[in-house]
């Protein structure tokens, strides 16, 4: 299978540049994967298109305001960091953007009041960089750190909390998981009053938001690793779902790796699971838990699109992301939305 065929052409106006206010008046394209049948609604409309009994599924990661100005010392040269994961208490993985940053290099960031010092401690096999830090810096991000919006993003965010779910809890990723940004807390209560069940997983999403597939043969990728977690007693209340019959909908491609994760090569069971995950879902991929996904419109040639195709198949998709661009829907982070069922 090529990354070739995972490729489409979108006109630049429609990646969307800012969120639309309220959070749940985005778009929303159905898509029936028995018959490719194509629905234009809008996201609040997920109502009407769930029963009593769904359980929706999501990704309760927070964003951390992941990126960093740095000067090198002594020269005073400007670097731009992107902390990826932690690896432990005091060091980090980063990409480097701007001068050189060697191993060795001392690096502080901040002013002379409030300064955190750190230095390069290596480089790390996908060629960024390990940091280590002279303290612990969790604290100290939400006043030195800048939300790491995504490069196809030029508009500046006003406020933060745009590019958090309104059910953000744990702190650990650098980007969203944007399927659940058109969920305002108004909608969330409508949906469980109705007798739908919300179960929340855990993944801290890293570096791979940000690569593109580059091998020609979608085979040949590897996928960075992410944390990961499925509580016992979530695992709990999706297992007795699934044995009653009801559907489990996935909230974004996170929420999916999870599901599958703890279920992998189990049909009957999901079982807890704490850790990091390599699953790479791409089409071929046999699916062992989620029946609907709630998702965004993503970038060609990315793994998040050939999860998409997996799930809905590659014709279907390819026929719903021709009728979106044809009908002007936003894309990426701050677009629309898709519900495949």
């Amino acid at each position: 299978m090529l990354t070739s065929d995972f490729d489409y052409l979108l006109p630049p106006e429609q990646i969307a540049q800012h969120p639309i206010e309220p959070r749940d008046r985005s778009r929303l394209l159905v898509m029936h994967r028995d018959n490719g049948r194509l629905e234009h609604r809008t996201f609040s409309d997920l109502v009407e298109l769930l029963v009593p009994g769904d359980v929706l599924v999501a990704n309760d990661t927070r964003v951390i305001p992941a990126r960093l100005m740095a000067r090198k010392d002594p020269s005073g040269g400007k670097v731009e960091l992107l902390l990826l994961s932690r690896v432990d208490p005091l060091r980090w993985e980063a990409l480097v953007k701007g001068r050189r940053a060697d191993p060795g290099q001392r690096l502080i960031i901040g002013e002379e009041a409030d300064q955190v010092l750190g230095w390069v401690e290596g480089v790390t096999p996908s060629g960024g960089r390990l940091l280590r830090f002279e303290d612990l810096i969790d604290d100290r991000l939400e006043h030195l750190g800048q939300m790491p919006l995504p490069p196809y993003i030029h508009e500046t965010l006003a406020d933060r909390e745009r590019y958090q779910t309104v059910y953000a809890r744990a702190q650990g990723s650098v980007a969203a998981p944007t399927a659940g940004l058109h969920f305002t807390p108004e909608l969330i209560d409508r949906i469980k009053d109705m007798g739908v069940e919300w179960v929340n997983v855990l993944l801290h999403i890293g570096l791979d938001t940000f690569r593109p597939v580059s091998e020609e043969r979608v085979e040949d990728h590897e996928i960075h690793t992410e944390y990961c977690e499925m509580s016992a007693s979530a695992a709990e209340r999706l297992n007795e779902a699934r044995h009653e019959g009801r559907r489990i909908i996935a909230i974004g491609t996170t929420s999916v790796r999870v599901l599958e994760t703890a279920c992998a090569g189990r049909q009957a069971e999901i079982l807890p699971y704490s850790g990091r995950t390599r699953l790479f879902i791409y089409p071929g991929h046999t699916f062992s838990v989620v029946d609907a996904m709630v998702t965004n419109f993503h970038l060609p040639r990315s793994s998040l699109l050939m999860l998409v195709s997996a799930f809905a198949g590659v014709a279907n998709t390819r026929r719903a992301y021709d009728a979106a661009v044809r009908s002007g829907y936003r894309f990426y982070s701050f677009g629309d939305s898709m519900f495949i069922v």
